[in-house]
């Protein structure tokens, strides 16, 4: 893992952010004008290590490899993998900015992504990629930089969040603010609030069939079996001692403010440049498919797939074959991809 150089970030909502830093991994050897440029943008918790939590897709045997691409992956402004975020010193008091860090955007993280694009000195990237979060921060730099992204691929993903999507992240942070030790200035506060929101988000990620499938319990074990039970509360313990409540706070109001349209015309997904490749999930209820069909509808020349998972939303991180199938072919079609491989990929 590498850092950026320190920078000053006015947000998009005037408050300047400074001495801003990036955590990042590239992997390959950048060479401008040969090797194309793979930049990939995570979600809500993951961070810059992409060959570590998108294996199957990400590898030295998979798809995007490091010996055919020049891959980058940073972890967002706001997290807590090493970027600027709530456990950061707040330079005017001394002390870690917690649940005062400011409110940023989808559009501040695009923004801070382009000051350490500058710094690497890549001046186009070839294929930009992302589902979820990640998707709606490759989405926002599209139209940031239009100019400079010649295909992009989005997973799972909008154009503006859903008041669904709203409802779900508001529902996570009441309880985390029901956590008292919230607002206790301690790293480690608002951890049951946290377990707790963790809890709800899997109910939007998975879906009724996955837990039947996955958590039903036997019923020779009678009314006493809890295995839905057990594993909601492993998930929470799980996260908590790998992320924050203030990076999930601030990071969950990020998403929430995603929206292609604030401040621009109607038509703004039409100027896009990039060849443009959407990918829904069937069963996703927290992103279903119609948001990405309304993506390929309005950006200019899209290719529109769809796949089947039994794990909701949470499958364009686990379905890698599907995807790699579809993917490979979208850059193979724009002569991105150069490979004995062969992927089958129709449009719809």
């Amino acid at each position: 893992m590498r850092y950026s150089n320190p920078f000053d970030l006015r947000l998009e909502n005037g408050v300047l952010l400074p001495q801003v830093r990036l955590a990042f991994h590239t992997y390959g050897r950048y060479v401008p004008g040969k090797t194309p440029v793979v930049w990939v943008c995570h979600a809500l918790t993951a961070n810059s290590d992409v060959f570590d939590w998108w294996k199957g897709l990400f590898g030295d045997q998979n798809l995007f490899n490091p010996n055919d691409f020049f891959i980058v992956c940073a972890n967002n402004l706001g997290s807590c993998y090493g970027s600027t975020g709530p456990l950061n010193i707040n330079p005017d008091s001394g002390q870690p900015y917690y649940h005062l860090f400011p409110q940023i955007t989808i559009r501040d993280i695009v923004n801070a992504l382009i000051e350490l694009r500058k710094e690497l000195g890549v001046h186009e990237i070839d294929v930009i990629i992302g589902g979820s979060q990640g998707g709606q921060i490759a989405l926002e730099w599209s139209i940031t930089e239009k100019e400079l992204i010649k295909n992009q691929i989005l997973v799972s993903t909008n154009a503006k969040h859903s008041a669904w999507g709203i409802a779900f992240n508001e529902s996570q942070r009441l309880a985390i603010f029901a956590d008292r030790t919230y607002y206790s200035q301690s790293p480690d506060g608002g951890a049951k609030g946290l377990q707790a929101a963790r809890s709800i988000a899997l109910l939007s990620y998975r879906n009724y069939k996955t837990y039947t499938h996955f958590q039903s319990d036997p019923s020779e074990n009678g009314f006493h079996a809890r295995r839905a039970v057990t594993y909601q509360r492993y998930q929470g313990e799980k996260l908590v001692k790998r992320f924050n409540a203030f990076s999930y706070v601030t990071l969950s109001y990020a998403m929430d403010s995603h929206d292609v349209f604030r401040g621009r015309h109607a038509k703004i997904l039409e100027e896009i440049k990039a060849q443009t490749l959407l990918i829904g999930i069937e069963e996703d209820i927290l992103f279903p498919l119609a948001e990405q069909r309304f993506l390929a509808e309005n950006i200019q020349g899209a290719s529109f797939a769809s796949l089947s998972s039994l794990y909701g939303h949470d499958g364009f991180l686990i379905e890698t074959q599907k995807l790699s199938e579809i993917i490979g072919s979208f850059l193979k079609k724009n002569k991105i991809l150069k490979t004995k491989n062969t992927f089958h990929y129709e449009n719809t």
